[in-house]
Protein backbone atom coordinates (compact mmCIF):
# COMPACT_ATOMS: atom_id res chain seq x y z
CA UNK A 1 0.00 0.00 0.00
CA UNK A 2 1.45 3.36 -0.96
CA UNK A 3 1.65 6.33 1.31
CA UNK A 4 2.00 9.99 0.49
CA UNK A 5 2.55 13.13 2.55
CA UNK A 6 -0.26 15.49 3.47
CA UNK A 7 0.51 19.21 3.68
CA UNK A 8 -1.84 22.16 3.70
CA UNK A 9 -0.39 25.57 2.92
CA UNK A 10 -3.05 27.01 5.25
CA UNK A 11 -1.69 25.46 8.47
CA UNK A 12 1.77 25.62 10.07
CA UNK A 13 3.94 22.50 9.74
CA UNK A 14 4.68 20.45 12.86
CA UNK A 15 7.98 21.06 14.62
CA UNK A 16 10.85 18.66 14.04
CA UNK A 17 11.22 15.74 11.67
CA UNK A 18 7.54 14.98 11.11
CA UNK A 19 5.11 15.12 8.23
CA UNK A 20 1.95 17.16 8.83
CA UNK A 21 0.14 14.01 7.78
CA UNK A 22 0.34 10.78 5.82
CA UNK A 23 -2.27 9.39 3.45
CA UNK A 24 -2.25 5.61 3.17
CA UNK A 25 -5.03 3.85 1.31
CA UNK A 26 -8.38 4.98 2.69
CA UNK A 27 -6.83 6.43 5.86
CA UNK A 28 -5.28 9.83 6.55
CA UNK A 29 -3.15 10.24 9.67
CA UNK A 30 -2.73 13.87 10.73
CA UNK A 31 0.11 14.78 13.09
CA UNK A 32 -0.71 16.69 16.23
CA UNK A 33 -1.83 20.21 15.38
CA UNK A 34 -0.81 22.93 17.78
CA UNK A 35 -2.80 26.13 18.30
CA UNK A 36 -0.51 28.16 16.02
CA UNK A 37 -1.24 30.66 13.28
CA UNK A 38 0.06 30.11 9.77
CA UNK A 39 3.29 31.98 10.54
CA UNK A 40 3.85 29.72 13.57
CA UNK A 41 3.06 32.30 16.22
CA UNK A 42 0.94 31.33 19.23
CA UNK A 43 -2.79 31.67 18.93
CA UNK A 44 -5.17 32.56 21.74
CA UNK A 45 -4.04 32.21 25.33
CA UNK A 46 -7.13 30.43 26.69
CA UNK A 47 -8.13 26.81 26.17
CA UNK A 48 -11.28 27.67 24.17
CA UNK A 49 -9.32 29.73 21.64
CA UNK A 50 -6.51 27.18 21.48
CA UNK A 51 -8.80 24.22 20.79
CA UNK A 52 -10.59 26.19 18.07
CA UNK A 53 -7.31 27.07 16.35
CA UNK A 54 -5.90 23.55 16.66
CA UNK A 55 -9.12 22.09 15.18
CA UNK A 56 -9.03 24.66 12.37
CA UNK A 57 -5.44 23.64 11.56
CA UNK A 58 -6.56 20.01 11.60
CA UNK A 59 -9.41 20.86 9.22
CA UNK A 60 -6.95 22.58 6.84
CA UNK A 61 -4.75 19.47 6.74
CA UNK A 62 -7.79 17.28 6.02
CA UNK A 63 -9.14 19.60 3.31
CA UNK A 64 -5.81 19.26 1.48
CA UNK A 65 -6.78 15.59 0.96
CA UNK A 66 -10.44 16.26 0.12
CA UNK A 67 -11.63 15.27 3.60
CA UNK A 68 -13.33 17.20 6.41
CA UNK A 69 -13.69 16.99 10.17
CA UNK A 70 -16.74 14.76 9.64
CA UNK A 71 -14.44 12.10 8.17
CA UNK A 72 -12.44 11.75 11.40
CA UNK A 73 -12.79 8.36 13.05
CA UNK A 74 -10.31 8.92 15.89
CA UNK A 75 -9.08 12.01 17.76
CA UNK A 76 -6.20 12.20 20.20
CA UNK A 77 -5.97 15.32 22.34
CA UNK A 78 -3.14 16.11 24.75
CA UNK A 79 -3.85 18.62 27.52
CA UNK A 80 -1.38 20.31 29.84
CA UNK A 81 -4.11 21.40 32.29
CA UNK A 82 -6.95 18.98 33.05
CA UNK A 83 -9.19 21.97 33.82
CA UNK A 84 -9.21 22.67 30.04
CA UNK A 85 -11.27 19.53 29.40
CA UNK A 86 -14.56 21.42 29.71
CA UNK A 87 -13.55 23.88 26.95
CA UNK A 88 -12.40 20.97 24.78
CA UNK A 89 -15.69 19.12 25.29
CA UNK A 90 -17.68 22.21 24.30
CA UNK A 91 -15.59 22.71 21.14
CA UNK A 92 -15.97 19.07 20.12
CA UNK A 93 -19.74 19.14 20.65
CA UNK A 94 -19.92 22.30 18.50
CA UNK A 95 -17.90 20.84 15.61
CA UNK A 96 -18.92 17.18 15.53
CA UNK A 97 -22.24 15.36 15.36
CA UNK A 98 -23.03 11.84 16.55
CA UNK A 99 -21.59 9.40 16.07
CA UNK A 100 -18.64 11.28 17.52
CA UNK A 101 -15.09 10.18 16.67
CA UNK A 102 -13.37 7.84 19.09
CA UNK A 103 -11.46 10.06 21.55
CA UNK A 104 -8.24 9.63 23.47
CA UNK A 105 -7.64 12.41 25.97
CA UNK A 106 -4.26 12.45 27.70
CA UNK A 107 -2.56 14.73 30.18
CA UNK A 108 0.99 15.82 29.40
CA UNK A 109 3.47 17.93 31.40
CA UNK A 110 4.32 20.33 28.55
CA UNK A 111 3.85 21.04 24.83
CA UNK A 112 6.01 22.97 22.35
CA UNK A 113 5.88 26.75 22.54
CA UNK A 114 3.83 26.79 25.72
CA UNK A 115 0.70 25.41 24.03
CA UNK A 116 -2.02 24.18 26.37
CA UNK A 117 -3.14 21.41 24.01
CA UNK A 118 -2.61 19.65 20.68
CA UNK A 119 -4.92 17.56 18.49
CA UNK A 120 -4.08 14.59 16.21
CA UNK A 121 -6.51 12.59 14.11
CA UNK A 122 -7.15 9.62 11.86
CA UNK A 123 -9.69 10.15 9.10
CA UNK A 124 -11.15 7.72 6.57
CA UNK A 125 -12.21 8.12 2.96
CA UNK A 126 -15.62 6.55 2.33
Amino acid sequence: MSRSPVRSSMAPPPPGAASPGISSGRLVFVSAQLPRTLDGSPGAAGAAGQIDLALENLAHQLRSTGLALDDIVSLEIHLVDPADQAAVDMALEARFAPPYPALTLAGVPWLPGGARLQVAAIAQRY
